[in-house]
């Protein structure tokens, strides 16, 4: 397979997004993801509610090889007539080429120029009253477990050049409770107010984000030990069982009972029937 061009020097990164290069992903994704996971699940309490006519930061915790994809998934579910864009670090993304048209763009990692691109491009897109931003904020893959959440200095910067935005703390975590497969758990929290960060010090600003993003992994960490997915609203459900000889024993001994069959292992309150 030929690598994906590279952009020319000088062109634009925000202008190689392509909603209908993300809308062809979304719908590879609904069939990709079933396949991997019990279900996805995102929390009813702190459902958000966008405000019209200002920019949006999604602010995450990053446990995960998955959290764009779960990304993808929640901005076409929730998000869709917004605008999304995102900052990966700028080797991957040459290695992945495509994602540019999912409205990602490269950074240098841990470099002054690294910095500088992500809040110049970072306030282009939320100076689009439509826009989204999607930050993976602790810059690095992070056990969903770790405390304190340490976070990168350069979201609260990018906050006080973007004073009308809300900035949405998402949190995100894979267990496995009683299925062959891991569920996919996601809670958004309070929103910060961008104006709210704008007189303090940078590092005050990113300690305020810190506690909003610590405190929803903590509320999202509770509702995940408890196994129970009447707290969430199921988004996209797969299947269920171990699979193999085991669930084919379990069929026939159903069929031969005249019991209909369930693939649940163990099924979870709340779960869809």
């Amino acid at each position: 397979m030929r690598a994906p061009p590279v952009p020319a020097r000088g062109a634009d990164p925000l202008a190689a997004r392509s909603p209908l290069a993300i809308a062809l992903f979304h719908r590879y994704l609904l069939w990709y993801v079933p396949r991997h996971f019990h279900a996805v699940r995102l929390a009813r309490e702190g459902w958000p509610v966008l405000p019209q006519g200002r920019p949006v930061v999604v602010f995450t915790n990053h446990p995960s090889w998955w959290d764009p994809a779960m990304f993808v998934l929640l901005h076409c579910t929730l998000m869709r007539e917004r605008r999304g864009h995102g900052p990966m670090e700028g080797a991957a993304l040459a290695r992945y080429g495509v994602l540019r048209r999912m409205g990602l763009f490269g950074i240098e990692a841990d470099s002054r120029a690294g910095a500088a691109t992500f809040l110049r491009l970072g306030a282009r897109v939320l100076g689009d009253p439509a826009g989204v931003l999607w930050v993976t904020a602790q810059g690095r893959f992070a056990d969903a477990r770790q405390r304190p959440v340490v976070l990168r200095p350069g979201l609260a910067h990018l906050a006080r050049l973007a004073p009308d935005a809300v900035l949405l703390p998402l949190a995100a975590e894979y267990p496995f409770w009683n299925e062959s497969r891991p569920e996919a758990l996601l809670r958004f929290g309070a929103p910060v107010e961008a104006a709210a960060l704008r007189g303090r010090p940078a590092r005050e600003g990113t300690r305020v984000l810190e506690g909003a993003l610590e405190l929803t992994m903590d509320e999202l960490a509770r509702d995940a030990v408890a196994r129970d997915a009447a707290p969430f609203r199921t988004l996209l459900e797969g299947g269920a069982g171990v699979g193999g000889v085991y669930d084919l024993w379990r069929r026939t001994r159903a069929l031969v009972s005249g019991r209909s069959f369930d693939p649940a292992h163990d099924r979870v309150p709340g779960r869809r029937a």
